[in-house]
């Protein structure tokens, strides 16, 4: 071999030695292989041990909460439909669940139901012998005692009724109220423009004259408090608005001292023994300078 190769050879490899070289290593993908199927196993595994949901099971399934309270709301809104519909007869839970197509629920669901559920519930109310019925906010059947709850309420101050409330209690509510029109008024709230009823007391009605309503009307008070009001009333010489409103409570006036110096009597006890003296060393009483031992 050529002398100069090899001297040429040499060098080559001395100046690979000599400078540093960083090695990669090749990945072993065996290990990532294994725990991957691993984690396949078990993700399959978990999904084939909960119970597949389908038209046969899926309403037998206690764990959802929504669906618990799905078949409350079913319920309470069909025992209201009932009590509207003038039925107030009391049903088991069996019979509840029939009416509304709910037969398939689940134990839990029922005994969730019955104990908890139905128990608690505002809208619904539980019979001594252990069945349900309706629970409306007023116990009225008929106009006679709408009309008298009315009455009540405006005798008592305790002003009007929610329109809603009242279709909730009586039973066939738009044929009542529309024989009890003229005993009946009815006002929007302006908050929440709800219907509120109160009772026409026909009693309180007076006969006002028309200029007087007209000026009534035509008088803008809106943007005004009744400070500024008091104020103009003032100004033209009208002061009936001095006994209205809240009243300022006064202070009560305390009562000054007394400064006369207090003057201690003498103990009046034993006043008709004062001419005795009575000595208790050699026992002897002494009376108007007589000694008697």
């Amino acid at each position: 071999m050529d002398p100069a190769l090899l001297r040429e050879r040499e060098a080559f490899k001395k100046k690979a030695l000599a400078t540093p070289s960083i090695e990669k290593k090749k990945r072993d993908d065996s290990q990532f292989k294994d725990e991957s199927k691993k984690s396949k196993s078990k993700s399959s595994s978990s999904v084939n041990a909960q119970p597949k949901i389908d038209a046969t099971n899926y309403k037998t399934m206690t764990g959802s909460s929504s669906y618990r309270f799905g078949v409350l709301a079913r319920i309470v809104r069909h025992m209201r439909a009932r009590h509207q519909d003038g039925d107030d007869h009391p049903l088991t839970l069996d019979e509840v669940l029939d009416e509304t197509n709910q037969l398939d629920v689940g134990n839990k669901v029922k005994q969730w139901l019955q104990t908890e559920a139905l128990q608690n519930n505002p809208k619904i109310e539980c019979t001594p012998d252990g069945k349900y019925i309706f629970k409306a906010v007023y116990k009225i059947k008929d106009k006679k005692s709408l009309l008298r709850l009315l009455k009540q309420h405006d005798l008592k101050g305790l002003g009007g009724i929610l329109l809603e409330d009242v279709q909730e209690s009586l039973p066939h509510c738009e044929r009542a109220l529309k024989h009890l029109a003229q005993e009946i008024l009815y006002i929007t709230r302006p908050t929440d423009k709800k219907k509120i009823l109160f009772y026409n007391d026909k009693t309180a009605k007076l006969d006002v004259d028309e200029e007087f309503v007209k000026l009534w009307r035509a008088t803008a008070v809106d943007a005004m408090d009744d400070a500024k009001i008091e104020e103009y009333l003032e100004k033209q010489g009208i002061k009936s608005m001095q006994d209205h409103g809240p009243r300022k409570p006064i202070a009560p006036k305390r009562k000054k001292a007394s400064q006369k110096r207090r003057q201690f009597k003498k103990p009046r006890d034993n006043e008709h023994l004062a001419d005795v003296l009575e000595t208790y060393e050699d026992n002897t009483l002494t009376q108007k300078g007589v000694s008697i031992k």
